[in-house]
């Protein structure tokens, strides 16, 4: 039998297994599965490994940073309820549940593969479909995030890509109310594990409507379905936020604190993470006295009073953090060299992508303009508050297709000219 590589190259068993085996093999032979032990494990899944233990230890939803401070919205509730399920079968804060909890996350990467490769097929082509997933399959950046972080760094890209998949199929295909309901149903998991994300969602039903409406079909039936499996996913942890602290919490409550560690006297377009509480004595004090939701209003009173009376500073500082999302934010205590490196590197990846993103955009190509919507709306409130370079990684799958499309639109370029120059 003649050994189909074209076939094989794009079987999703392949990507997937090849992907998945990578990374399990990196957390075994680099140990990322042993944390370090310091302010007591706090590293292993920061504030979700807390509520993880407290849902462990039969205490509920509750003390994101260890103390006894009661029940809390500070994460949202998917990944900290997979945390406490694995620490009370595994233990807590045990080698073997770290090594369950990234081999999951390494499972989560590694299904990413497919819908990058139908992403790719339906905008770009089968070639880039092909390149795409096998570079996310095997680059070693992807594996990083996979293996070093308990969080919901690989699960939420993977959610995001099949939102945008589906949005695809409802905005160029026709579709069946089974496709509505998906999207309501993906979109709901995604708001429950990074509501950040949701600042997609208007703009990716805005896309979804005049795609349809421009082709003659409805969409407003659609969405609000969509809209209503949503609501339903949410209703859940929105009714207990509501029974647990007696007034209106969407999802989570921690956006106060959030702002503050970006915006104030000494903000510098980073995170100011010497005012978290679990680094603070003053903010963990304050934080027990206050209570969860007093405490993160008093927060946004002080970010905002910042914002209101230095505007010039903090649209200076915006601008820092915008830099800072594309082209990697420094880390504390890195040499000037390492850094550089680093940065380089990054804001190389940005450049392919966002220049992939204008060929696009000048070619035409189907869901161009979805791609754009995404990479305009998503960062925006990182712009606000303070950048990482995983609060990329959500969108990286998208912005991997575009690098991707820009490379092979150059190579194909260069092809087409080689007969004329010999």
């Amino acid at each position: 039998m003649i050994f189909d590589f074209r076939r094989r190259s794009t079987s999703f068993a392949a990507m997937v297994l090849v992907s998945f085996l990578l990374q399990v093999a990196a957390i075994a032979v680099f140990h990322t599965y042993k944390f370090r032990l310091a302010e007591n494990h706090f590293g292993f899944g920061w504030e979700m490994g807390r509520v993880g233990q407290a849902i462990a230890q039969g205490k509920g939803f509750s003390n994101p940073y260890g103390e006894q401070t009661g029940p809390t919205a500070w994460e949202p509730p998917l990944y900290p309820y997979l945390i406490g399920g694995v620490f009370r079968l595994f233990g807590i804060y045990s080698n073997t549940s770290a090594f369950l909890l990234l081999t999951i996350n390494s499972l989560f990467s590694a299904l990413t593969c497919i819908p990058i490769f139908l992403i790719a097929r339906r905008t770009m082509g089968e070639k880039v479909a092909v390149w795409s997933a096998w570079t996310w399959a095997l680059i070693p950046y992807v594996t990083y995030w996979s293996v070093h972080w308990i969080w919901d760094t690989t699960l939420s890209p993977l959610l995001l890509s099949l939102i945008f998949l589906t949005a695809l199929q409802l905005g160029e295909s026709p579709a069946s109310r089974r496709w509505w309901i998906q999207l309501g149903i993906l979109w709901g998991l995604l708001a429950l594990a990074n509501p950040s994300t949701l600042s997609f969602l208007p703009v990716c039903l805005l896309w979804i409507w005049y795609r349809r409406f421009a082709q003659g079909r409805g969409a407003i039936p659609g969405m609000v379905v969509a809209l209503v499996v949503m609501a339903a996913c949410l209703s859940p942890w929105l009714m207990r936020n509501f029974i647990t602290f007696g007034r209106f919490v969407f999802i989570r409550d921690d956006f106060g604190l959030q702002l503050r560690l970006g915006n104030g006297p000494y903000a510098d377009g980073l995170l100011m993470a010497y005012l978290q509480p679990n680094l603070n004595v003053y903010e963990m004090q304050r934080f027990r006295q206050l209570g969860e939701l007093r405490y993160a209003e008093e927060c946004k009173r002080q970010a905002f009073d910042f914002i209101r009376e230095h505007p010039g500073r903090f649209t200076l500082i915006s601008v820092k953090r915008f830099v800072y999302y594309w082209a990697g934010a420094p880390k504390p205590n890195e040499g000037p060299a390492l850094t550089a490196l680093r940065g380089s590197l990054f804001l190389a990846s940005s450049v392919l992508a966002l220049w992939g993103l204008g060929l696009a955009l000048r070619q035409r190509k189907s869901g161009a303009w979805l791609f754009a919507l995404l990479v305009l709306s998503y960062p925006t409130v990182y712009y606000l508050v303070y950048p990482h370079a995983r609060y990329r990684h959500t969108i990286e799958p998208e912005l991997l297709i575009l690098a991707v499309f820009l490379v092979s639109e150059a190579a194909s370029k260069r092809t087409r000219k080689q007969p004329l120059e010999d």
